[in-house]
């Protein structure tokens, strides 16, 4: 069964998925997707982060801008996943802009972050993104994100 297939992603499937390997990758599992509608992906945020070393001792919080990461990295899952073309194996996602980012409220070790990215529109290997993550049931962080695939692409 090939990955464009398949409806769960481990997170074995996921690292052939994007380059990025410990401590910057950000997707544990992918539950589900539907090609050129939605994704939703998890982050089991656990003590041992790197992060927590420094952000903060005494008050451990994951950063912002990690948690902006893990959405952007949902995202190029589904790009990737979506994409109406075979993918040669120097493609790559990278993260273009971010607009209306908003942080609701901290998110700590042991929460389990849902993360949700929904698909605005895709026009020649650029994709928009509305994205929203959540620890139970509480959205914790949302934004609009924009990926960029570049690489070898062939048409199918």
């Amino acid at each position: 069964m090939s990955l464009r297939e398949k409806k769960v992603l481990t997170v074995s499937d996921i690292r052939k998925i994007l380059p990025h390997r410990y401590p910057m990758l950000l997707v544990d599992k992918v539950l589900d997707w539907e090609a050129g509608k939605k994704i939703t992906a998890i982050k089991n945020v656990t003590a041992n982060e790197e992060f927590f070393n420094g952000h903060f001792p005494h008050y451990p919080v994951m950063p912002g801008v990690l948690l902006i990461e893990a959405l952007a990295q949902t995202a190029a899952i589904f790009a990737f996943m979506s994409a109406d073309a075979k993918l040669g194996d120097d493609a790559i996602v990278y993260f273009a802009t971010i607009d209306k980012a908003r942080f609701k409220r901290p998110v700590e070790p042991g929460d389990q972050l849902l993360m949700e990215a929904t698909l605005l529109r895709s026009l020649r290997g650029m994709w928009k993104f509305r994205t929203t993550g959540s620890v139970d049931g509480q959205v914790v962080v949302e934004a609009e994100v924009m990926c960029a695939i570049r690489g070898s692409v062939e048409k199918q």
